[in-house]
């Protein structure tokens, strides 16, 4: 969720308290230093070579299409760890609430965001859980998902708080053997922010209070705690335009669609996924790779271009990844942006739609700011959607220099890093906790 040292002392009293009375150690992620590929390392122990999960999303070579946030557990390979526990004790239950990759896992109990798309073009929030009849129970209970709370402008502590309360009703209605629980309000507003402005402050005692409740709760009943975070997010100066670059030197290809641009990856000899600070760059033609390479190296903000035997050196050597995989600056992201021209982007770039664009776009958080009257602008959207009117919410800016944090990369500073707690301080040594050991901590938890 974001969470670092150096945010816990300074602005969570609940979790720095938790970390006083139990242990505290530095987490070292695997690269890339995403969610879906940190929380599948620690579900299997395995890095993004071994699970596959290369990013928050790849390219299906053989759909030619750019896939993100897709939610089947399938997708991930390798023991789970629910497996691995009930090895051990037919008898374990797990709870896996929004934990990603969490559709179809074999779990006792799951809940996940899952919005219905009417033919009609309509967005509505809702989960998908498992046993079925658990959703209609949760927001019956607590109101449907706010999924606009979740991700997008209007991001806040709402989702996150959605997700506590839901999380510790299965906890107390079914007592699961283990329940994974992920809060994610901190790496929204780290990136919209940044780490060091001063809003953050407030931000990270909201979520430090929902922790706070848990915790105690979880203790009186004579559980066991864990708190973990899968990265921390850096302040970032600018965003890097990848695809541009490769634009122009004619590897990108387009196609128009009523004056927008659509990136053709199947056509493209070269284009980069773009995923916060990693961006894998898939080369149709073998030969071209060499040249590719050689292009990103010396464009502004790339510090790396891993080949075969870079990928391999940072686990990430799989058949889902680029051929190249190229690392931003400590300070620096990467934009999935395509086109030259912003008259010519696709209709969805000013919209929260994360299906349709090709890499990962932060600046989905924020407002157009050169919209006169952004609630009224929304509001009358709104309003067009509910009288059955097809139309665009598009009010989402172009401008990526707006984003403030960014990870993907792992950094050298402990501080700003990802971190391991316990309630349970003879479960951990002195050093480093590496990413991979994640699996097998658990289960110690677990087990004794």
């Amino acid at each position: 969720m974001g969470l670092t040292p150096s945010l816990l002392g300074k602005y969570a009293p609940n979790l720095s308290a938790f970390s006083e009375r139990g242990a505290l150690r530095p987490l070292r992620p695997v690269t890339p230093a995403l969610t879906c590929s940190v929380q599948s390392t620690f579900t299997t122990g395995l890095p993004p070579s071994g699970h596959g999960c290369v990013g928050n999303g790849w390219y299906f070579r053989d759909l030619s299409e750019v896939w993100f946030w897709r939610q089947s557990n399938k997708l991930v390979a390798g023991e789970k760890l629910w497996d691995a526990a009930r090895k051990r004790d037919p008898e374990f239950t797990c709870a896996k609430m929004f934990w990603w990759y969490n559709m179809y896992a074999d779990v006792d109990y799951s809940v996940t965001p899952r919005p219905m798309y009417p033919a009609d073009g309509r967005k509505i929030p809702d989960v998908y859980a498992s046993p079925e009849a658990l959703r209609a129970e949760l927001t019956e209970k607590f109101g449907a998902f706010p999924l606009f709370s979740f991700w997008g402008p209007g991001a806040d502590i709402v989702s996150t708080k959605w997700v506590a309360d839901a999380s510790m009703h299965v906890y107390r209605t079914r007592k699961p053997t283990l329940s994974l629980v992920y809060l994610p309000h901190l790496d929204y507003c780290l990136q919209k922010y940044g780490p060091d402005a001063p809003a953050i402050g407030e931000e990270v005692r909201r979520v430090d209070a929902l922790c706070g409740e848990i915790i105690e709760e979880v203790a009186r009943d004579g559980g066991v705690v864990v708190v973990l975070s899968e990265y921390g997010i850096v302040p970032v100066t600018g965003p890097v335009h990848i695809n541009r670059r490769l634009r122009e030197a004619g590897l990108v290809a387009v196609r128009d669609e009523m004056g927008h641009e659509l990136l053709d990856p199947g056509a493209s000899q070269a284009f980069a996924l773009a995923d916060h600070q990693i961006a894998h760059v898939y080369v149709r033609n073998p030969g071209h790779i060499g040249q590719v390479r050689e292009i990103l190296s010396g464009l502004d903000g790339v510090d790396d271009v891993l080949d075969e035997e870079g990928k391999r050196a940072y686990g990430i050597d799989h058949p889902r990844s680029g051929e190249l995989v190229a690392l931003a600056k400590p300070d620096r992201w990467f934009s999935y942006y395509y086109w030259l021209d912003d008259a010519r982007a696709p209709d969805f770039a000013r919209t929260v739609e994360i299906h349709r664009k090709p890499g990962y776009d932060p600046v989905e958080l924020f407002i157009d700011p050169s919209i006169r009257f952004p609630k009224l602008a929304v509001a009358w959207r709104l309003a067009k959607k509910l009288a059955g009117m097809r139309t665009l919410m598009d009010v989402i800016p172009l401008d990526a220099s707006l984003v403030k944090g960014s990870h993907g990369r792992v950094g050298d500073d402990p501080e700003r890093g990802p971190l391991f707690m316990t309630s349970v301080p003879s479960t951990v040594g002195a050093g480093v906790v590496p990413a991979e050991d994640v699996k097998e901590l658990i289960l110690k938890h677990v087990f004794g």
